[in-house]
């Protein structure tokens, strides 16, 4: 009987598979304490930077339409001030950025390793990403519904909580989970300095002690946590919008 080799190569591939996988599985239980936990410093540090994003992002999205030509309250010196800053907080590479603001992540939290001290530089980077996603939002609230509020009076501020805000709140819920997907994948980046998380797992575990286990585990949760934020956030984008 004649054989292929071709055939014979295919079949080996495909044990070499098989076998991967089998031991991959194997090894799971002893590596799913460490994984845990690094799901749980990764989703720590995504979490409160979200936080910090909303708080100073959100704002900082709002002056920016509120500064600019024909807005509530132009001022077009602030309007580039805000603007330039913003530019160049989106514009450093984020693995840079980590290593500029060490100083400023010692200051705050007195160590620069850990989850914790991530959040900084993590927080730091997205608030640029998701101010401009708000500018985006608000840009397309219809001019006339702000224009008629102004019109009868309405307060600025209210104009902007009552009006602006709740008109274009399926576009930033759909800002703030790109946002959220954004810092997932900085969480990881954050584990090259020693941020902890799923990303120093990876590097630690998997580059440094050449174990490949712990790479494909890591990617593979990294994709879960990733798949569970965009799904919840397209649930919620789809309700807004039909409300």
């Amino acid at each position: 009987m004649n054989t292929n080799p071709a055939d014979v190569l295919v079949l080996a591939q495909g044990g070499g598979a098989v076998t991967a996988i089998t031991d991959f599985l194997a090894a799971w239980p002893d590596m799913w304490p460490s994984l845990w936990l690094g799901t749980q410093d990764t989703i720590y540090m995504v979490l409160w930077a979200t936080v910090f994003s909303v708080l100073f992002g959100l704002p900082l999205g709002v002056l920016l339409v509120a500064t600019d030509k024909g807005g509530l309250i132009p001022a077009p010196a602030v309007r580039a001030v805000l603007g330039a800053i913003v530019n160049i907080g989106r514009s450093l590479p984020f693995i840079v950025l980590m290593v500029a603001v060490l100083s400023l992540t010692r200051f705050l939290v007195g160590t620069t390793l850990g989850p914790t001290a991530a959040i900084v530089p993590l927080s730091i980077g997205a608030i640029p990403f998701f101010a401009r996603l708000v500018e985006t939002s608000l840009r397309e609230v219809d001019r006339g519904v702000v224009e008629a509020a102004h019109a009868m009076g309405t307060r600025k501020l209210t104009i902007v909580g009552k009006v602006m805000l709740p008109e274009a709140m399926p576009g930033l819920i759909a800002g703030l989970v790109m946002t959220v997907v954004t810092l997932i994948s900085y969480s990881a980046m954050a584990g090259a300095i020693g941020g902890g998380g799923l990303g120093d797992l990876a590097i630690r575990e998997g580059y440094q002690r050449f174990n490949d286990h712990y790479l494909w585990a890591t990617v593979i949760l990294l994709i879960v946590i990733v798949q569970v934020a965009q799904s919840v956030g397209d649930l919620l984008v789809r309700r807004l919008s039909r409300s």
